[in-house]
């Protein structure tokens, strides 16, 4: 066979893996949102069958009556989003789109499984939450928004005069027995996140006014009354989320720490009086990232004075912790107790660390997955749930293990996660791909394997996701050990942590790439500019020039906490850490991806890149995928971002003793 049959081979037997890794990947049934009955009496969930198929909405009781679960609110309501338990645990709100993309909110009888809707607006709903009388139910809306919201979306694209039009994401509550919707925020201001008083008579939200796609790293804690008066209560010095009241009403808890990535959560817990004063760090030096919280009374055998002198009360918290999920409480004036750790991801269902937990004691429900177990869903004590999903029992992963690596780097303990290729065999020699993880105020887990790690692996590749500093899990001064100072201390740590991988592993260290999305896309831009260790990268949505970037991104706040100031007054900080400094030192081939209308990091970002290595003849190649956002999502695209990643490591990465290309 010639030389070109060999090659069509090896392209078909890589497309081969990239359709049998989606099909794993999409075959599986997610569970998108979990939530535990007030009186811990039951566990909902919506369940979605594969990629393509609709969603149904499932109950089972905890106590083993009746059947094992249930589907309610059967019927043509599309699909369905965003559980919440009524407080009296009989009823659940939902958001549906039954009229195609349109999302109405609806309530469903759980004894009846009938479902009736309460709403016909236009625009973007999210996040319901029953009132503590159960005769309302808040959400929040985007009246007329052409898009959903967040920066993640594809933007909407620019024509004729460029004007900035703000569609604010309002607090509103609709009566149920009225059915009229009536909106509680003011209209000049975004809202993020909200929770109830436990009076019912206002509540504590996260907010900003302006634009709120970039508004959100400079938001502040307000109290609304339900009479549309907003009252700043506090002005954080980073960036703040989970806003929840005490059960008592008196204090507002939430989590504040530096976030590089809207809804991407990690801090310590604060506790604020409601009426207003200074906060209190709950967990200062805490060696991990709070993720999520909730107020929990103790079980009664373990009650005691808590919070204040007022009856046992506890904030109970998620949090990454050295790279596993890990769920803590924590009292005022005593240190945190960690209650469960466990090398997985966590969920209730949106794919962050947390969970849903039930209004007293520490029952809860969540979505548990690994490296080799999908998710399921999973119910009960802390520590002691029980499985009650198993949907997902016959996926078979096409990857091995992941295990946690630790190595130490100026002075920091550093984690990261090794997913090993399948059917490994110490024996033997394999090519290693660095995933570096986007944020960067985020952090590798071990749960079950996304896009960029899963068909690496399956192809035959060991794939290390470090999650140097700048992370979350080790706590905030290792969070924020990389201000000012992108490309520096981070990539060393990296660097670190495939010299340790060197030596434990059986890894050919002249087969070495790497690859990344977002941060992730950035730092490999920068790490073929600063070493020649890598012999091949591919840069998802990356950040090639801080300067032009500044002026091209939809959320240009974000970068005030890491830079210090904005690239008008301060350009020498952003250029120090630009890869386009330093670009004629490439010398790696590179593959270049991203979608058409990415506002986090624009398509420009990735074309200046391109241009820059085609000019100084470095093999290079750039796809461009229309009508993306930030997150690819079309199956043909996902389905091609998969090949073209196997294709170009195999390209550049071939087996040991064969000749790489010109």
């Amino acid at each position: 066979m010639g030389s070109g049959g060999v090659e069509d081979a090896g392209v078909e037997a890589e497309k081969r893996i990239a359709d049998e890794v989606l099909k794993t990947l999409d075959s599986v049934r997610s569970y998108s949102s979990v939530a535990i009955s007030p009186d811990a009496s039951q566990v909902a969930w919506v369940e979605n069958p594969g990629r393509d198929g609709g969603s149904e909405i499932r109950v089972a009781r905890l106590n083993g009556s009746g059947p094992s679960a249930q589907t309610i609110a059967e019927g043509e309501l599309g699909n369905k989003y965003e559980l919440a338990w009524s407080p009296d645990s009989r009823q659940l709100a939902f958001l549906a789109d039954a009229n195609g993309n349109q999302l109405q909110l609806y309530a469903a009888d759980v004894a009846s499984g009938k479902a009736h809707k309460l709403t016909d607006l236009t625009g973007f709903l999210a996040a319901p939450a029953w009132s503590p009388d159960g005769q309302s139910i808040a959400f929040l809306l985007i009246q007329n928004s052409p898009r959903a919201a967040g920066p993640l979306q594809p933007m909407t694209p620019p024509a004729g005069i460029v004007e900035q039009i703000v569609y604010e994401q309002r607090l509103n509550v609709v009566d149920l027995g009225s059915r009229q919707v009536r909106a509680i925020s003011p209209s000049d201001m975004y809202i993020y996140e909200f929770d109830w008083a436990p009076n019912g008579e206002g509540f504590a939200a996260i907010a900003a006014h302006g634009d709120g796609d970039n508004n959100w790293w400079k938001a502040k804690l307000y109290v609304l009354g339900l009479d549309g008066q907003a009252h700043s209560l506090y002005t954080p010095k980073l960036q703040i989320a989970n806003p929840r009241y005490s059960p008592d009403g008196r204090n507002i808890a939430f989590i504040e720490g530096l976030m590089s990535d809207q809804g991407v959560v990690g801090g310590d817990v604060f506790l604020l009086p409601a009426g207003g004063g200074a906060p209190q760090n709950l967990t200062p030096q805490m060696p991990a990232s709070a993720t999520w919280l909730a107020w929990s009374g103790p079980p009664p055998q373990q009650a005691k004075t808590g919070l204040a002198g007022d009856p046992a009360q506890e904030v109970l918290f998620s949090a990454v912790v050295d790279g596993n999920s890990g769920v803590s409480v924590v009292r005022r004036g005593t240190a945190p107790q960690l209650l469960w750790s466990g090398p997985e991801l966590i969920s209730a269902g949106n794919g962050d660390v947390g969970l849903s937990l039930a209004r007293a004691g520490r029952q809860a429900a969540l979505v548990r997955s690994s490296a080799l177990h999908a998710p399921e869903v999973w119910a009960g004590e802390i520590g002691g749930w029980k499985q009650l999903t198993h949907a997902n029992r016959d996926v078979k992963p096409l990857w091995g293990e992941a295990r946690s690596v630790h190595w130490n780097n100026d002075g920091f303990p550093i984690q990261g996660w090794l997913l090993l290729p399948r059917d490994y065999d110490a024996r033997r020699k394999y090519p290693l791909i660095v995933h570096v993880h986007g944020g960067p105020a985020s952090a590798c887990t071990a749960g079950w394997p996304n896009l960029l790690m899963a068909p690496l692996a399956a192809a035959g590749y060991a794939v290390l996701c470090p999650n140097p500093r700048g992370s979350f899990g080790h706590g905030e001064e290792f969070t924020r050990a990389n201000v000012q100072d992108f490309g520096g201390g981070d990539f060393r740590d990296i660097m670190a942590g495939v010299d340790r991988v060197l030596r434990d592993y059986p890894i050919d260290p002249a087969r070495l790439g790497i690859w990344g999305w977002s941060y992730g896309g950035y730092m490999t831009m920068w790490a073929e500019t600063q070493t020649g260790r890598f012999h091949a990268a591919v840069a998802g949505a990356g950040l090639s020039d801080w300067l032009s970037y500044y002026g091209e991104n939809d959320i240009d706040q974000w970068m005030i906490p890491y830079f210090g100031a904005s690239v008008y007054d301060d350009p020498a900080v952003y250029a120090k850490s630009a890869p386009i400094t330093f670009v004629k030192q490439v010398k790696t081939p590179t593959l270049i991806l991203v979608g058409d209308r990415d506002g986090e990091c624009p398509a420009p970002q990735s074309f200046e890149w391109w241009h820059a290595l085609k000019t100084l003849q470095v093999p290079v190649e750039l796809v461009v995928y229309p009508e993306e956002g930030h997150q690819i999502r079309g199956t043909e695209h996902r389905r091609d971002l998969v090949w073209r990643g196997i294709n170009w490591f195999n390209r550049w990465l071939p087996p040991a003793g064969a000749a790489r290309p010109n």
